[in-house]
């Protein structure tokens, strides 16, 4: 009689194992960056012009809405989307890494090979935040301004800095802004170059990254603070400063997440 073999049983892959994060890593990785843009410029000021001239387009679009003073928290949300847009200096620095020739095609067919794995799932996932940000403005707005409009970016900035109601908005959105930022990126921060460097399932890579974001907690911060500074200062020269940018942190951030997980 034929034995028959026994069923297996399915198991999942082992979670990545986290590193402790230094601010020598940071430096590092910072340093790194600007090492990957300045070998890789063309591919770096081609990823940054589309952030760039994406933030041209929004403004573009409010100033024809006459709602050019929502720019502001339109603005702030930029970082959120920072992670999905940098996947491709992603794949530019790994490719660096591992001494793989950079060739622009599969390069920028980057995103569409990772969207047969999770990354669109991530994508929603930090589309959904971005909405609630928006949301949330909306909300606040009406509760402690009603339903006014503003004329200018100068005006809403006049009303929510020097009257009660909107010091009031300006407290509470600012504290729920800070919330929102956290869990976006400790969301992202790992994940995304996680999903691209292994095939693994989104919920793993996001628990990878608070994991990551808990286990170095102040130096993790320390860095989202680093990301949201700089893109906000590239934002005030008519988005152009994001060319330049956008790539270093982009390129940073793979090497930061290299720091920060140990290699399979």
């Amino acid at each position: 009689m034929v034995e028959k073999n026994p069923p297996q049983t399915w198991r999942p892959p082992p979670m990545p194992v986290i590193r402790t994060v230094q601010a020598s890593d940071i430096i590092a990785s910072l340093k790194a960056g600007v090492s990957d843009f300045l070998n890789a410029p063309l591919f770096g000021i081609f990823f940054g012009a589309i952030y760039a001239v994406g933030g041209l387009l929004i403004l573009a679009g409010l100033t024809i809405l006459d709602s050019s003073w929502l720019i502001i928290p339109v603005a702030i949300a930029f970082p959120f989307i920072g992670p999905f847009i940098a996947v491709g200096l992603y794949e530019v620095s790994r490719r660096r890494a591992a001494n793989i020739p950079l060739k622009w095609g599969e390069v920028l067919s980057v995103i569409a090979v990772q969207r047969e794995r999770q990354f669109g799932l991530m994508a929603f996932a930090i589309m959904c935040i971005i909405w609630l940000w928006i949301f949330q403005i909306r909300l606040l707005l009406a509760l402690f301004l009603g339903f006014q409009s503003f004329s200018s970016v100068q005006s809403f900035i006049q009303v929510i800095t020097t009257t009660p109601e909107g010091l009031g908005f300006l407290v509470l959105g600012t504290a729920i802004g800070a919330i929102l930022a956290f869990v976006l990126f400790a969301t992202t921060v790992i994940a995304m170059p996680l999903l691209l460097d292994r095939d693994i399932d989104v919920i793993s890579a996001i628990i990878t990254s608070f994991k990551t974001v808990f286990k170095s907690p102040l130096v993790m911060i320390a860095w989202g603070i680093v990301v949201a500074a700089l893109t906000i200062l590239a934002l005030l020269p008519a988005f152009l400063g994001l060319i330049i940018i956008l790539p270093i942190l982009g390129h940073a951030t793979w090497h930061l997440f290299e720091r920060a997980v140990e290699k399979l």
